[in-house]
């Protein structure tokens, strides 16, 4: 049977202008991901200085320099509806990577912030 469930995995960013890349592993009982959502520690430098890549199983599903303000969601959004819409990924080899960028930008002022990145998944709970 499939059970939703949500995963989260944190980048924590110190130094301004710099790239952080991580690989997440997912539970082998993840059978897909069907949204994704980028949230911070620091909602206004994820905004205006948040710039990222991410992979799922080696494929490609947002390009470098992808602006983060298109992950985000805001507090007049349903909660039910906050994910940006992926449609069911296979998670294949259970790999996440993300490659984080901060770009300097004169409406917000760098110290250190934590990205998080929310999958929302089903899970396999038979295996």
């Amino acid at each position: 049977m499939l059970k939703p469930v949500k995963k989260r995995f944190d980048l924590n960013v110190t130094e301004a202008g710099r790239s952080v890349s991580q690989t997440f592993e997912l539970d082998k009982t993840i059978v897909s991901v069907k949204g994704l959502l980028l949230t911070s520690d620091m909602d206004d430098l994820l905004y205006y200085r948040g710039s990222q890549r991410i992979e799922i199983n080696k494929s490609e599903l947002f390009p470098e320099n992808y602006e983060s303000k298109l992950l985000m969601s805001g507090i007049n959004v349903a909660p039910k509806t906050r994910y940006y819409d992926l449609g069911g990924v296979n998670p294949g080899n259970g790999q996440v990577r993300i490659e984080y960028k901060d770009n300097e930008s004169p409406k917000a002022g760098f110290r250190p912030y934590r990205v998080s990145l929310y999958l929302e998944c089903e899970m396999d709970d038979a295996k």
